[in-house]
């Protein structure tokens, strides 16, 4: 398998808590991505995704410009290590069914991105990419 220091995409652009929700949103649209990891510093809080800006500042009449990224964001960090091989990554995306993991070093310094369709592309044998792609788009079991 192989690591995911081969397949991440390396440099990511970040956002401050206390920056805003529009202006999380401008550079979501200004990158063409639908996540963006949130960063005090160096350190890894949290990502903020466009979903979360339409559920936790839009849904409720939030104003975008008021409320701040860290208002919005998904805390609980769930991320992977670079020397981690693509499985790793893959079983913490089905779990929490989530399509895009942070990649830190290991000194916990934010150093890429892994996406769903890293690992179906490059990282994961066929079989195993449908399972994991299957587990990260199955809607939530319980509400069934």
């Amino acid at each position: 398998m192989p690591l995911l220091k081969e397949l991440m995409t390396p440099s990511v652009e970040i956002i401050s808590p206390n920056a805003t929700a529009a202006d999380a949103a401008r550079k979501m649209m200004d990158l063409d991505v639908g996540a963006i990891p949130v960063c005090d510093g160096e350190k890894l809080l949290g990502m903020v995704t466009d979903r979360d800006l339409v559920l936790r500042v839009m849904a409720i009449g939030r104003d975008p410009v008021q409320a701040r990224v860290s208002e919005a964001m998904t805390g609980g960090l769930v991320y992977c290590f670079e020397d981690d091989d693509s499985e790793v990554a893959a079983e913490i995306m089905a779990d929490k069914q989530i399509r895009r993991l942070p990649v830190l070093s290991r000194t916990k310094r934010l150093v890429g991105i892994v996406s769903i369709g890293d690992l179906v592309i490059d990282g994961l044998d066929p079989q195993t990419s449908g399972a994991v792609l299957r587990d990260v788009s199955d809607p939530s079991r319980s509400q069934r």
